[in-house]
């Protein structure tokens, strides 16, 4: 089920530093991952994005002098409502719960915070990074689309990116080669496309695909899912240098 992928030595989903290693780290910016508690069809945990945006942080720790932070677990998953186990919280709490995070690490002498995403649904932290601009505590959300897409061509991920939305080829690589324990049987024979969405957001993902899937999980496998993070992790020197480049303002 893992393919041919060697596993990640970053793998850990929690940090486990303690007080005084952070101490003695000295590091300026800090990285939240942000992940969801949604459904993934019937062969990828609820817990996916959370999994995901744990593994990418804990690459970027690995390669990057940045504080890991744990994870916000629960986000903005009403589009996913229809089906059993989704737990979502609203636009406003996700908000108040990062800003929270955002000063706490702010009095403890953090000069930057880089958000990294896991679900696509989670519009409002587009908004904090936004309202960051300009002050004295510069934030980022990472990653991008378009580093999304400069992975995606490294690991040579066929699927289009707005044909592999949801329990696709990307996420599904990425699982097979971090944590292929977590992959269920059955991603072989789950593809489904449906490109048009017009209305999601309306009527939420039920409206577009019975079994959850949106994407095509089948071409899946842990080698694309190594270099999906490599490119990601390469990806993220950009950001690093532009939120820590506040503290030389």
């Amino acid at each position: 089920m893992s393919g041919s992928g060697t596993r990640p030595q970053a793998g850990m989903v929690l940090p486990t530093r303690t007080t005084e290693e952070v101490r003695a780290d000295r590091v300026d910016v800090a990285v939240l991952p942000v992940g969801s508690f949604e459904q993934h069809g019937a062969f990828l945990p609820l817990v996916t994005d959370t999994v995901i945006a744990c593994t990418v942080a804990a690459e970027i720790a690995a390669a990057y002098p940045v504080l890991q932070l744990p994870p916000v677990t629960v986000s903005c998953s009403h589009e996913h409502a229809a089906w059993p186990g989704t737990v979502s919280i609203s636009a406003a709490t996700l908000y108040a719960v990062v800003r929270d995070i955002a000063d706490s690490l702010r009095r403890s002498g953090i000069r930057g915070l880089i958000l990294v995403n896991g679900h696509g649904g989670n519009y409002v932290l587009r908004n904090i990074v936004q309202e960051s601009a300009g002050t004295d505590f510069r934030m980022a959300l990472f990653p991008g689309s378009a580093d999304w897409e400069t992975a995606r061509t490294r690991a040579g991920v066929r699927t289009p990116a707005n044909s592999d939305m949801h329990a696709g080829e990307l996420e599904t690589s990425i699982l097979l080669y971090a944590h292929p324990e977590l992959v269920r049987p059955g991603h072989e024979t789950s593809d489904w496309i449906s490109d048009d969405r017009k209305h999601l957001l309306t009527l939420g993902m039920s409206a577009y695909t019975e079994s959850g899937v949106v994407g095509r999980p089948s071409r899946a496998s842990a080698d694309k899912g190594k270099e999906l993070l490599a490119g990601l992790v390469d990806c993220f020197a950009e950001y690093l240098s532009l939120v820590g480049a506040e503290k030389e303002a």
